[in-house]
């Protein structure tokens, strides 16, 4: 299946494309092997190959090959680095970097971004994202998440507006907030994977 003109930057290809700029342009120094870029972006292993392959060919990343690994990285020497960065920190960067900065607080179960920027990595279109919305599940510091808050404003150029709530009343039924949110898109903040990434 043929993948759908992303929303939240039309002028990417794909959302695997702008998902996959996003893991490797945002954090520079690190290497990455296909098969961790599959699993971060969830995309089947041909598609990142080719996507991988196209990026390698145009400069945009460079490789490094030991045995049968392929590893990739950022090239911050090609001359649209900069401004392509800025596009994918902008469209993407909130499924990348958040997880990074959510991560090592305690007290957090689950994290998902609401909102506009969410309607739009679902494909609904409207207007461009003026915020990040994000909701966590648990019971973390609010000193730390208004830190988190601050830091990611800092690297994504936008204000991101964290709220948590408890596990109880995530579950309930009974409140109109939540009813609402849970009734419209939500991107899921792989936690879990930052930790192992980190």
């Amino acid at each position: 299946m043929k993948a759908s003109v992303p929303t939240i930057s039309p002028l990417l290809r794909s959302d695997v494309q702008g998902n996959l700029l996003a893991e490797l342009m945002l954090t520079p120094a690190r290497e990455r092997t296909l098969t961790d870029l599959a699993a971060s972006v969830g995309a089947s292993m041909p598609t990142v190959h080719r996507e991988v392959e196209r990026l390698v060919t145009s400069g945009f990343l460079t490789e490094r090959r030991s045995g049968r690994n392929r590893y990739v990285r950022a090239n911050l020497e090609h001359p649209l680095h900069t401004p392509v960065r800025q596009i994918i920190e902008y469209a993407y960067g909130p499924r990348a970097v958040l997880p990074r900065l959510l991560s090592p607080i305690d007290g957090i179960e689950e994290a998902y971004v609401y909102g506009s920027w969410a309607a739009r990595m679902n494909g609904q279109e409207g207007a461009d994202p003026a915020d990040i919305d994000v909701i966590v599940v648990g019971r973390p510091s609010r000193a730390e998440l208004y830190d988190v808050a601050i830091a990611a404003l800092a690297e994504l150029g936008q204000e991101v507006n964290i709220r948590s709530v408890g596990r109880t009343r995530w579950q309930a039924a009974d409140d109109p907030f939540l009813q609402t949110l849970k009734s419209r898109p939500l991107v899921r903040l792989d936690l879990d994977r930052a930790k192992v990434d980190s």
